[in-house]
């Protein structure tokens, strides 16, 4: 059996990322999953850039404020409370607009954990 806790708050943000990123899997001790917390005030995108992945089902479940999903069939606004899920081979960008009331604190939660399976999504090449 194995059990941790981990407190989020002392989890150094990622550098270079666009919102504060904090990875959680790793100091969690978690193999199959990634769960990362992100902070995005107005104007900040969560991801590093409009996405898919090959094979990881993500969900973004919005603890605090509300999040904006850019996907090929449109926008999607998800409020406090709200989970919104990805499947595999579906582009998106998680954002907060420049012009929104507030920023959101969001749990992402990625599985399997893998690497290399990220592409970078150009909508104007459709």
């Amino acid at each position: 059996m194995g059990y941790r806790t981990v407190d989020a708050d002392a989890v150094e943000p990622e550098p270079d990322r666009p919102s504060e990123c904090r990875k959680l899997g790793g100091p969690a001790g978690l193999e199959a999953m990634a769960i990362n917390r992100f902070r995005a005030e107005p104007g900040e995108e969560i991801p590093l850039a409009y996405h898919y992945h090959d094979e990881q089902e993500e969900a973004f479940y919005v603890l605090e404020g509300t999040l904006w999903v850019e996907t090929p069939e449109g926008t999607h606004e998800v409020p406090n409370d709200h989970l919104f899920a990805v499947d595999p081979g579906s582009p998106q960008r998680a954002h907060v607009p420049a012009d929104a009331d507030a920023a959101a604190t969001v749990l992402a939660v990625g599985a399997p954990a893998v690497s290399g399976d990220v592409h970078a999504y150009d909508p104007d090449q459709e």
